[in-house]
């Protein structure tokens, strides 16, 4: 049963409103009784690995999400990378997924030693554009990757039709959408195998590094717990060459914690992102996320489009807002990944989205004096703007 979101504090001296882009410290002040007690036993006892507390929370949030199995790792790109080493895919292989995806998504598919396929994104909700995956499918092609970018999924009645048509493995990457709903169904259960971080910013943050594998496929969900101890079932007889990729005791206890605050959290982010969208569509200049409508968008993050990133940036930093950029180089930008053979222009919505997309405060703790002096901000730049006769 999910809790009551705890209550903060709410400042009213409007002369020194200051919005963090996250305020971590406001969620552990609110639930540190409840840590506090958690952790105690653990340092009593110094079962830091592999301790009750973990598979406490594989139970707990297989259960949340519905499917019959949670694989706890310390990482989302752990998740990833175990996630297709279990779907027996390896070098050699293509994976096909989005090109404005966080880079994390990329390595997983190297670290397996298969080649990613990148795919462009659709320019409303910011996810893999389906109309062009099948261009991407070669013989090769052995999985799809869709990223449920920022909190919204991805369509995924028309990736599972291509993936049937084709033969292919669905991977979901659910990284950024604790919560979400697809067609009323939560996202990492719609798929053969998902992966999830519990990166401290994330919906449901652990306090450190933190990841999980879902699935309903109890061969894939042994293969991926083998993985991440050594290729271990019994210690000091290895059955395969493993990883050590083990989610800790103390994670996992804070994250038995957070759970089930996690549908009030994401209400509030949600709350939030309707009041922006409220106040900020009298603005031209800005381009506001949109939100499928048989989706449930958790908003991970709040993405706007601007032209004058930069400058708008300085301004609310100078207004004691922070922002973030979410993300400005596409995958086939990156260096790292310059051996894959893309080049500037091969994908025009992601560099697009790179060039323009600005990321708000979004936080489940924000106060209306908050989300009040972000929306006045810029509706003050853009009157500024306008006003000087270069808005557009």
């Amino acid at each position: 049963m999910s809790k009551a979101t705890p209550a903060v504090q709410e400042s009213t001296d409007k002369t020194q409103i200051a919005v963090p882009f996250l305020d971590l410290p406001a969620q552990f002040r609110s639930l540190k009784k409840e840590i506090d007690q958690a952790l105690d036993p653990i340092f009593q006892s110094a079962g830091f690995i592999s301790g009750p507390s973990v598979a406490d929370f594989e139970k707990m949030f297989a259960s949340y999400i519905g499917a019959e199995h949670c694989v706890a790792l310390h990482s989302g790109t752990a998740a990833l990378h175990l996630a297709l080493m279990a779907c027996g895919i390896g070098p050699g292989d293509e994976v096909i997924t989005a090109a404005n995806s966080f880079v994390a998504t990329a390595e997983g598919i190297a670290f397996a030693g298969a080649k990613t396929v990148l795919v462009d994104a659709e320019p409303h909700f910011f996810n893999i554009d389906t109309t062009k995956i099948e261009a991407a499918i070669t013989e090769r092609t052995k999985a799809i990757i869709p990223v449920h970018l920022y909190g919204q999924p991805a369509n995924m009645a028309e990736i599972h039709r291509i993936a049937k048509k084709h033969g292919l493995k669905v991977i979901e990457d659910a990284c950024q959408a604790h919560g979400a709903l697809y067609d009323g169904v939560k996202v990492g259960t719609l798929s053969d195998i998902s992966c999830f971080s519990f990166y401290p910013g994330k919906n449901l943050g652990a306090a450190g590094e933190g990841g999980a594998v879902v699935s309903n496929n109890q061969e894939l969900a042994d293969k991926v717990r083998l993985l991440r101890d050594h290729g271990s079932k019994k210690k000091y007889e290895h059955e395969i060459v493993g990883h050590n990729f083990r989610l800790d005791t103390i994670q996992a206890a804070i994250l038995k914690i957070k759970l089930p605050y996690l549908d009030g959290w994401n209400d509030a982010r949600r709350k939030n992102a309707k009041f922006y969208k409220s106040e900020l569509s009298k603005l031209e200049d800005v381009l506001l996320p949109e939100e499928a409508d048989n989706c449930k968008h958790v908003f991970h993050l709040f993405v706007i489009r601007v032209k004058d990133r930069e400058n708008l940036q300085k301004f609310l930093s100078v207004n004691q807002i922070q922002s973030g950029i979410h993300y400005p180089v596409p995958i086939h930008l990156q260096k790292a990944f310059s051996d894959l053979g893309y080049k500037e222009g091969d994908f025009p919505v992601s560099e697009s989205l790179g060039k323009t997309v600005l990321s708000l405060p979004m936080f489940a703790e924000m106060t209306d004096v908050q989300l009040r002096h972000v929306v006045d901000c810029l509706i003050e730049y853009y009157g500024t703007v306008n006003s000087n006769g270069s808005g557009k």
